[in-house]
């Protein structure tokens, strides 16, 4: 099972997104410091979350996810 996530930084507000197989603990190698795209915005807070049985249907998902008008619908749905 696959993960599509978005974390919310608590330092800027900004959204990051991503996808993994193991949701805990990328949660946690992102606020240890150990994502070096993600280092300076620490620490993050998991606002949403997506399962999917295989990897290529994450990667899709958290591509259109990172689409201008889908971050924009998101942000509106989360109130950010």
């Amino acid at each position: 099972m696959y993960y599509v996530y978005i974390l919310k930084s608590k330092k800027d507000g900004k959204l990051y997104t991503g996808h993994t197989e193991d949701l805990e603990r990328r949660i946690a190698d992102h606020n240890s410091g150990k994502v070096r795209s993600t280092v300076v915005r620490r620490p993050f807070e998991l606002v949403y979350s997506e399962y999917y049985p295989t990897r290529s249907e994450a990667r899709w998902r958290e591509r259109h996810l990172k689409t201008a008008w889908e971050n924009k619908k998101i942000k509106s749905s989360l109130n950010i």
